[in-house]
């Protein structure tokens, strides 16, 4: 059982650097926040849930029947991620890559404090057995200190995984293998990395967050592991009957000139090869949800709709699906992940290629983080434009893709990633 309690706050803006450095005394922290992004279905516009007290944490086998007992069990809000290799306990799958950051393949806490935020009001639900720490807890968090820097004290060199060289070598192989027909899309991405290196978890998201102010922004610890998102991407939500999913594939970057950047929108929305990319993804995404829709209820709520963010422009298209009480909530996620927009199509064919390509386990990168409700649903994002930290092995990672396809560019597909690392090197480097 949890007490729950609503106090007014002035301004979310002023108030989340003071709860996020405030939580960082707690092992587990999860902080989502919507950037008061104009979205048709966030359920709020940030929550913080801090302090396990039960939890999860387990390799990619028969993780999703954990995951489901563990959910079915506790009954109560989970917050938590589940990494790209958890394909191996979906389908007859092996992840051998390079692994830097070796993050757990599913971690998962039930938090003893949790904070629901609107624009002009917090909702605090407390488990009962710390519920007397809750009006101290938010005294302590209106006068915590706010931190004048963002970034690190020294910036961080960056190395590239896969080399330029190598990287149009492993896009001419797939060109090849959608020539042959083995695929007709696979996105195939790249790690930026960086060794013996010591970085301020809090300050180098709130820097990220600055520069993109992303829909689906989250900021996850569990003790020495961080993810540092930047997410403009939902992988999939349910409420009550009702599941949707919103993949993004194309991509423009932005220009000054508010003239100029008009136009690359209106570019993006007629690309023909970004609109191929983003309707080849819908379509699989679509036969995914058929797996565990209510017959006929499969529809496409939006197609190809181009949205403007911070850093890029990006093509996303929403589809919903209504589903039976009878299949479960880790059920849905199972019959779906990975998302296809991180895959490919067909997608067994692509992971398998995809993992005979790329120079380096995906772990949590193009996995997703998010939550469930003790009634059931829940929300997830696409780990992508992140930065994943171990601070144990002081090792930092991020990863960006790009969906190739026979009209793919090797050139223009390398410029693309470079794009979408930009944020996230920006933040390490400056």
């Amino acid at each position: 059982m949890r007490i729950i309690k609503k106090v007014s706050i002035n301004s979310l803006s002023e108030i989340k650097p003071r709860i996020l450095n405030w939580a960082q005394q707690f092992e587990e922290v999860a902080w989502l926040d919507s950037n008061n992004f104009k979205d048709n279905h966030s359920t709020f516009k940030a929550v913080l849930a801090v302090d396990a007290f039960t939890a999860i944490r387990t390799d990619s086998f028969n993780a999703f029947e954990k995951l489901e007992e563990y959910q079915t069990t506790t009954k109560d809000w989970l917050f938590g991620y589940l990494t790209y290799d958890l394909k191996n306990d979906v389908e007859n799958l092996t992840s051998s890559n390079f692994d830097g950051l070796n993050f757990p393949d599913l971690q998962f806490f039930q938090p003893k404090k949790i904070f629901f935020f609107s624009e002009t009001e917090v909702e605090i639900h407390y488990l009962n057995m710390v519920d007397d720490e809750l009006e101290s807890d938010w005294k302590t968090i209106l006068n915590t200190a706010i931190s004048e820097t963002l970034g690190n004290d020294d910036s961080v060199s960056i190395c590239l995984r896969t080399s330029k060289d190598a990287y149009f070598e492993k896009i001419d192989a797939m060109l090849k293998h959608i020539e042959r027909g083995d695929i007709y899309e696979a996105n195939f991405c790249q790690e930026f990395y960086a060794e013996n290196i010591a970085i301020d978890p809090i300050n180098t998201f709130l820097h990220l967050n600055k520069i993109s102010l992303s829909p689906f922004a989250t900021f996850l610890k569990f003790t020495d592991m961080y993810a540092l998102s930047a997410s403009p991407e939902r992988y999939l939500k349910k409420t009550g009957a009702a599941v949707i999913s919103q993949p993004i594939k194309g991509t423009a970057k932005r220009l000054l000139n508010p003239s100029e950047d008009k136009k690359m929108i209106e570019q993006l929305q007629s690309d023909p090869k970004e609109r191929s990319e983003n309707i080849m993804i819908t379509d699989l995404v679509r036969n995914d949800l058929s797996r565990i829709a209510k017959k006929g209820t499969v529809t496409v709520e939006e197609l190809c709709k181009v949205y403007t963010f911070e850093q890029v422009h990006q093509m996303i298209s929403t589809i919903r699906c209504e589903v039976k009480e009878s299949i479960s909530p880790v059920e849905i996620i199972k019959n779906s992940f990975p998302m296809g927009s991180m895959t490919g199509a067909p997608k067994v064919s692509a992971m398998k290629i995809i993992e005979q390509l790329e120079d380096a386990k995906r772990g949590l990168y193009s996995g997703a983080v998010g939550y469930f409700t003790p009634a059931g649903d829940f929300d997830f994002n696409v780990v992508i434009r992140s930065i994943l930290y171990n601070e144990a092995k002081k090792y930092v990672s991020f990863s960006v893709g790009g969906a190739i396809t026979a009209k793919s560019i090797p050139e223009s597909e390398y410029e693309e990633c470079l794009l979408k690392a930009r944020a996230m090197r920006t933040v390490l480097e400056s």
